[in-house]
């Protein structure tokens, strides 16, 4: 039973009896619903939640924490560093998925950051510490050790990108990503559909599974043309506007003949579209550049930039669904989830 004192003045407070009386159902009914709806009809949920609302209805959240054993808060772990994580619209936009869904059921979210080793093991202890339900991690680098450790402590961790060697194997560890392969292929295969033959790639970081996966799509494409896929013809970047530039740049100096520019994400794409521009090319009409994410924040790119869209949004959102099903403890349709992509095409190419 609640305790019904308020703190002022000791006034009675709306309860969840009072709820369950109010909608119509038990109370075991009305707690269910308000904590996450599971096996509860549309209907009994629509009841419960409009009667909270009518009367004006708080959970004791502390209560409900003891009863279920849980904090009522999930971490979002990135592993990047201060500039990367206020520059590059794609973790806001991971964050408003993982948020609007969390928020759906009453799910706390708490950012962090794991940029250093040190960072890394105060994260994995405080996850040990159990005051998280579950984490979200994304931009993981190499064999980073983080997500493993923590599932094995028994905290769900839902991964956002691929998840490769054994902790693919972790029952506690799930993944949520973009067909990187499939959509870096329709990039470069758009770009030679448009007569380009000299075509270079700036790729994302190479400890990273998404920066491997786009450059193969690439190789995949280019290694059919005339002349194939030199070394010379790929820069590796890290994501920024900055190395978007240098690895135009590069690209230039090595290939003058270059027509095309496959970037792995748009960030990249402004920087590239800025030194091509510096170095007196006209897009698309010299060198067509398509990037890849099609995220917000990104619409002012002038010349409108032909990119490969991820539906980041709904994916973020998948990433909380995955996790609130694996920390309610039910079975997973598919742990290892692959999203598609589609090719915007505007004026770059």
């Amino acid at each position: 039973m609640e305790d019904s004192r308020a703190a002022d003045g000791g006034r009675q407070r709306p309860t969840l009896e009072m709820v369950a009386a109010e909608a119509g159902v038990s109370r075991g009914t009305a707690s269910r619903a308000l904590n996450g709806g599971h096996n509860v009809s549309r209907r009994a949920m629509e009841a419960v939640q409009a009667a909270a609302t009518r009367l004006g209805y708080r959970p004791n959240l502390a209560a409900r924490s003891l009863v279920l054993g849980r904090s009522g808060s999930i971490g979002l772990v990135v592993s990047e560093s201060d500039e990367r994580l206020f520059s590059d619209p794609y973790f806001a936009t991971v964050a408003r998925g993982v948020h609007a869904e969390l928020m759906a059921h009453d799910v706390q979210l708490v950012l962090a950051l794991a940029q250093t080793p040190a960072e890394r093991e105060r994260m994995l202890r405080w996850s040990a510490g159990r005051p998280l339900d579950g984490v979200i991690i994304i931009s993981v680098h190499g064999a980073d050790p983080l997500p493993g450790a923590i599932a094995t402590e028994g905290v769900p961790v839902v991964i956002g990108g691929a998840v490769e060697g054994p902790d693919r194997d972790i029952p506690g560890l799930a993944s949520v990503d973009a067909d990187n392969l499939t959509g870096a292929r329709s990039a470069v295969e758009h770009l030679v559909s448009r007569g380009r033959t000299r075509i270079g790639h700036i790729s994302g970081p190479l400890d990273m599974v998404v920066g491997r996966d786009r450059l193969e799509g690439w190789r995949s494409v280019v290694s059919g043309l005339p002349g194939g896929a030199p070394q010379t013809l790929t820069v590796e970047g890290d994501f920024t506007e900055a190395a978007g530039a240098e690895g135009a740049r590069r690209l230039l100096a090595a290939h003058p003949d270059l027509d095309g520019v496959f970037t792995a994400n748009d960030v990249m794409a402004r920087g590239a579209l800025s030194a091509l521009q510096q170095a007196g090319r006209r897009v698309p009409q010299d060198v067509a550049v398509v990037g890849f994410d099609d995220l917000p924040g990104t619409e002012g790119i002038s010349p409108g930039l032909t990119t490969v869209r991820q539906p980041v949004i709904e994916m973020g959102r998948q990433m909380a669904r995955t996790l609130l099903a694996m920390v309610e403890g039910l079975p997973l349709a598919e742990r290892h989830t692959v999203v598609p992509t589609t090719l915007v095409v505007r004026e770059t190419s």
